[in-house]
């Protein structure tokens, strides 16, 4: 699905309730640390599979082990090109002039894993540097941005910067199922993982 197509966030009631900021500074840096965190393991992980079995379309949502990877990426450089439109500027995400809009969810970034995983690295780097820089205002801002059929949203940056990370830990846990109905064991990928004991 496009990355921010669908409207309106639903309460438990069912009708649409007010964005809010659900999330403060530290928790996005936990959470760009476990993204990086998560894809090294991924990406290593992949690479005990051939090219072949890489890219053997296997029913997912984006067909391929490897599908699903660039499309996670896809769609993380499509909302780091929104978020750079947040009225704070953000002066590190100038770098995505390295990093061209996708015009679409399935466009390949790289021929192959060892591309794909550069990609992904320069990547995960800017988003750790980028949200080391983040403040509680930056995240209680609006954001206005247009989804990729055109459709223009205004919703709370903290919010969207919240389902940035979730996307990316749903997608990766297709991985993981298509990874390990190959026989390729992942291993530890809970978020608990990186979160730093406190006694």
């Amino acid at each position: 699905t496009d990355p921010g197509a669908r409207g309106g966030s639903v309460g438990a009631s069912g009708g649409v309730t007010p964005a809010a900021p659900m999330v403060d500074v530290d928790y996005c840096r936990l959470l760009a640390r476990y993204n990086r965190w998560m894809n090294e393991r991924l990406f290593d992980a992949c690479g005990r599979l051939d090219p072949a079995e890489l890219s053997k379309d296997k029913g997912a949502f984006f067909g391929s082990v490897l599908g699903t990877l660039n499309h996670i990426a896809v769609a993380d450089t499509i909302w780091l090109h929104r978020f750079a439109q947040h009225e704070a500027a953000f002066p590190v995400l100038a770098a995505l002039s390295g990093f061209p809009r996708p015009s679409s969810l399935t466009q390949p970034l790289a021929p192959d894993l060892a591309g794909l995983g550069h990609y992904r690295r320069e990547v995960d780097a800017l988003i750790e540097r980028w949200v080391a820089g983040l403040t509680p205002e930056h995240l209680s801002a609006d954001l206005a941005y247009s989804n990729m059929a055109g459709v223009r949203s205004v919703r709370c940056f903290g919010a969207l910067l919240l389902h940035f990370f979730n996307h990316q830990t749903h997608h990766r846990g297709q991985v993981t199922t298509l990874l390990c109905q190959a026989g390729v064991e992942v291993g530890v990928t809970d978020l608990l993982a990186v979160i730093p004991t406190t006694a």
